[in-house]
């Protein structure tokens, strides 16, 4: 088993606190509502937010994916920490075990955010993870991180 990590920055203009609580905490509701052909709807199986926590994401008909299992590992409201693993489904393509998304928002000096991700790719067996497979995650993560934003912006009261 291998251990890939890829770390990424965004800045956006939405303060940390908004930002966590329109992504995290209502992320589940509001993803599926501005981008419904992503995803198509988000499903607690175990627990509703907090560590240990199992949903289900089902994918839109614009995804190349049907469905993954995601794990709730650590959230920490107060410094804007979100952990989660991706578990089980097609998404892992039998060549992943899991991959961890460490998510921290911290304040920016413009009064926005800036969102630090590091993913953790864990391999089965001697699986070597190509550079473009991270990347297309990548652009479709920062795709629905901007379409997030994009929605506070122009729902200025919405959070």
């Amino acid at each position: 088993m291998g251990v890939f990590t890829y770390e990424s920055v965004v800045i956006t203009a939405i303060p940390p606190a908004k930002m966590f609580k329109a992504c995290i905490i209502d992320g589940d509701t509001l993803i599926p509502k501005i981008g419904p052909q992503a995803f198509k709807s988000v499903e607690y199986i175990e627990g509703n937010v907090e560590a240990g926590s199992i949903k289900k994401v089902t994918f839109g008909e614009g995804s190349q994916f049907k469905y993954m299992k995601q794990k709730v590992e650590a959230i920490d409201k107060e410094n804007f920490v979100y952990i989660y693993s991706v578990v089980e489904g097609d998404a892992l393509m039998n060549k992943l075990e899991k991959i961890t998304y460490e998510t921290k928002l911290e304040a920016s000096p413009n009064g926005g955010a800036v969102c630090r991700t590091t993913s953790k790719y864990y391999t089965i067996g001697d699986f070597e993870l190509k550079e473009e497979g991270i990347k297309a995650g990548k652009y479709k993560a920062l795709g629905t991180f901007k379409a997030i934003e994009a929605y506070m912006l122009e729902n200025p009261n919405a959070y």
